[in-house]
């Protein structure tokens, strides 16, 4: 059984990519003189999803290659499902929005989430959402970007706390803006991957914390706080003086037990008291909720210093958000839409979560803490015999099979720059998405159960993967389709 990054043919394949390559100190080194060239430039890293998908495409994978199954990237499936409002083919293009949108975006569409956030959370209270409280960004990144951006200098650094497993791009982005200091807070399955919100208020007192980044409900490992846990999160921004930014992609995704409960959906906006004075910042889009990722039309809302300042950043971060796009957008935030869409999206997901979680256990996989909310499944591969059960030599794997996931690792407290990764607490994990089409994600069980019962078998021999030029492989992948 491999004990080290030294035994293994996928980690050594791993530490090839470059800015993937081993810290001095840590982990065995690798060095890529490819990587030091250009002068001044230096790799950040890709997210678990970009890594994948190069890994798949020198493997042969293409998006409109046949026989491959997707489970790796974050993305719901786009078409019409059963009682859902039917997508667009086409949209309008009127002769103004050729011209730039405003930074903040259009003031119609501002309103109209504000509209949405005060019709669907806000109820009976006095303090409401306006347009001067919500800011168009162009995808969910760009929105935490900006959010980065105006992060103020506070003694040498602004303390920022996340929590992993967590979203793949929260470390990298964070650690992009120098001034800030990324501390993440490790959950684990034992506390059901929940925010210990005692354990989060210790660390404000104690370390300093100014900024607290999280998703919820929580990308990779699917659980979601609410009620309570959620309204003393909120509390927490007015008794310690913190900021709360809260990624709420997922907000639709809550799998209900009881038929009476839904159409519920989940969000911060619901405790907060004054939208002007209290510190939660919210990111939520068309992305996830509505399964329009290709349309990049999102928003940031939060108290109006804060839209303000975003405004500014955005001017020099990335100009906008899609004029035309911002236009089509405005129908689907009526509220009858939306509860059309939700109550669709979470049964039909619902069905696909509990098919793939029996198949999962069928194959002798049954999932420790299963989600609640989200698209993705959490799978710990420890049972698994010899090799198979770390992420990376399992994706390896799975890529002979035209399959894809995400290993562990891109989910982890940096890994690629702290240790060896066969210490990371997330090596025995990879995420699955069961955000594609029911088809596609029984293309992909199909293939996991035929290297499952060759493994345990012993009839079959892990390793010999294709190696590559990164480069190389993504320039002819762009030469071909696009």
């Amino acid at each position: 059984m491999n004990k080290s990054e030294q035994d293994s043919e996928a980690h050594r394949i791993y530490r090839s990519y470059p800015g993937h390559h081993a810290k001095k100190g840590w982990a065995p080194q690798t060095t890529d003189a490819s990587e030091e060239t250009v002068p001044g430039i230096q790799h950040p890293g890709s997210t678990g999803v970009i890594y994948c998908t190069d890994r798949a495409m020198a493997n042969g994978f293409s998006y409109d290659a046949d026989g491959w199954a997707n489970l790796g990237q974050g993305a719901p499936e786009v078409g019409d499902i059963p009682g859902s409002v039917p997508k667009p083919t086409q949209i309008p293009v009127p002769h103004a929005s050729l011209e730039y949108a405003p930074t903040t975006g259009v003031k119609a569409l501002r309103q109209a989430v504000a509209d949405l956030y005060n019709h669907t959370y806000r109820q009976g209270k006095e303090s409401k959402y306006s347009a001067e409280n919500v800011c168009i960004v162009p995808g969910g990144r760009s929105g935490l970007s900006r959010v980065a951006s105006v992060i103020g200098e506070v003694y040498v650094c602004s303390m920022c706390g996340y929590q992993t497993p967590e979203y793949t791009s929260y470390s990298s982005m964070l650690a992009a803006f120098r001034r800030l200091l990324p501390i993440p807070t490790a959950l684990t399955a034992e506390m059901r991957y929940k925010l210990d919100i005692e354990k989060t208020a210790r660390d404000i007192r104690d370390q300093g914390l100014q900024v607290i980044v999280a998703s919820n409900p929580r990308n990779p490992t699917g659980q979601v706080i609410r009620g309570d846990d959620l309204k003393q999160l909120v509390q927490l921004t007015r008794e310690s003086k913190v900021t709360v930014v809260l990624d709420e992609f997922y907000s639709w995704y809550i799998y209900p037990e009881n038929e009476s409960e839904y159409g519920q959906s989940v969000s911060a906006a619901e405790y907060v008291d004054d939208v002007n004075e209290d510190s939660v910042v919210l990111i939520d889009g068309l992305t996830k909720n509505w399964r329009l990722p290709g349309w990049r039309v999102c928003w940031v809302v939060g108290p109006k210093n804060m839209i303000s300042a975003l405004s500014q950043s955005g001017s020099f971060l990335d100009g906008g958000a899609n004029h035309p796009l911002q236009l089509a957008a405005l129908p689907f935030l009526q509220p009858d839409i939306v509860k059309q869409d939700k109550l669709a999206l979470q049964r039909h997901f619902k069905m696909k979560r509990d098919h793939v979680l029996a198949r999962l256990e069928k194959m002798g996989l049954k999932v420790q803490v299963p989600p609640e909310a989200t698209f993705y499944i959490w799978l710990d591969l420890s049972t698994l015999p010899g090799e198979l059960n770390n992420g990376l030599t399992f994706f390896e794997e799975l890529l002979k099979e035209k399959t894809i996931v995400v290993p562990g690792y891109f989910f982890d407290i940096n890994p690629a720059d702290r240790r060896d990764l066969f210490a990371s607490p997330c090596h025995h994990f990879v995420r699955i998405s069961f955000g594609p089409p029911l088809e596609q994600l029984d293309l992909g069980l199909d293939a996991m159960e035929r290297i499952i019962d060759r493994v345990r078998k012993g009839s079959v021999h892990l390793g010999a993967y294709k190696t590559w030029d990164v480069m190389e492989g993504v320039a002819e992948h762009i030469e071909k389709h696009i």
